[in-house]
């Protein structure tokens, strides 16, 4: 899967180039937005205790999982039933790369973390649920957003900047992946001018339902909060068109103690909008939120727009909206 760093990096390079240029500013309002959001989204994390080589584990459990993802569907189903979704020769080509990307990712990281002198992780049992092709590629599509949300989201719990700079390298390619079937799909290559980070903890929860098992020695030490689940409107593949106000009504086991939903999207004031919940009705859209919106049940909604690991109760869920 659930791959963490470019915009950060971007991030800490323009800061670098601001400081050599005085007679310009800084950073942009948004940046310091973006950079400070990927930051407090961390918080819990950074009191984990999470060492350099562990975030490099974490990354290479997720690059495991997205490898395997690629090579089960692609052994499962074969070309003509993507191209009856409408992918040319070429495109079909470029999806099975992204699958041999993935993999690359997997060489690399084993070979980061061997260098510290540490056993990588093993690639566990997964169970991804493919039923055809047109549900493979949108789940990739989830897949890949996860990805980038996770390496930005790890990108300020990283010390060593030659293990930033790796992670990074990654990002970029996870980014372009994530553009390709977008546009393969028919949908905005680039439907927000940020992304979204997401705390480690978030990004296990997401790729915790595919795991089945893991050998010895290849278990993380993070823990997945409850599943959340949307039963209105109905769920679909790929993007929805919502509008503000919509109600939006989930299943968890962690319902009875929610307060809120909170909407996580880099255009939330803060990282996070927050509605108000209630188990019958459920909660409001909140307005101006667009490409990947991470969704959880939380029991505080507060005013700052940052949500913690303390208060969030299930999820996240993955929502795309137009």
């Amino acid at each position: 899967m659930p791959s963490i760093m470019k915009i950060a990096g971007a991030v800490a390079g323009l800061a670098a180039v601001a400081s050599a240029l005085p007679a310009h500013p800084k950073l942009t309002t948004r940046q310091n937005h973006i950079y400070s959001l990927a930051r407090r989204q961390n918080a819990a994390a950074a009191a984990l205790g999470l060492s350099d080589v562990d975030i490099l584990q974490f990354a290479l459990t997720l690059e495991w999982l997205e490898a395997s993802f690629y090579q089960q569907g692609f052994a499962q189903f074969p070309d003509d039933q993507f191209t009856a979704l409408g992918l040319n020769q070429v495109q079909l080509a470029d999806l099975k790369g992204i699958g041999s990307s993935e993999q690359s990712h997997v060489g690399l990281l084993q070979s980061a973390i061997a260098q510290a002198g540490v056993q990588p992780v093993q690639p566990c049992q997964y169970n991804f649920g493919f039923t055809d092709a047109a549900g493979m590629v949108a789940t990739a599509a989830i897949l890949e957003s996860v990805g980038i949300s996770a390496y930005l989201g790890a990108a300020p719990l990283v010390s060593d900047s030659k293990i930033l700079s790796t992670a990074a390298s990654i990002l970029t390619i996870e980014a372009r992946h994530q553009s390709f079937i977008r546009i393969a799909s028919g949908v905005a290559a680039s439907p927000s001018p940020f992304d979204t980070p997401l705390g480690p903890k978030a990004v296990f929860s997401l790729a915790a339902p595919f795991i089945q098992s893991c050998p010895a020695g290849s278990n993380l030490i993070l823990t997945a909060f409850p599943t959340l689940k949307m039963t209105s409107p109905a769920p679909v593949a790929g993007v929805m068109a919502l509008v503000q106000g919509t109600m939006l009504n989930f299943e968890s086991e962690a319902t009875s103690g929610a307060t809120f939903c909170g909407f996580t999207n880099s255009a939330a004031p803060g990282g996070t909008a927050f509605s108000a919940f209630d188990p019958a009705q459920g909660c409001a859209l909140p307005p101006n939120l667009a490409g990947t919106v991470y969704v959880t049940l939380t029991s505080a909604g507060p005013a700052s727009g940052v949500l913690t690991d303390d208060i969030t109760l299930a999820g996240p869920l993955v929502m795309n909206l137009s």
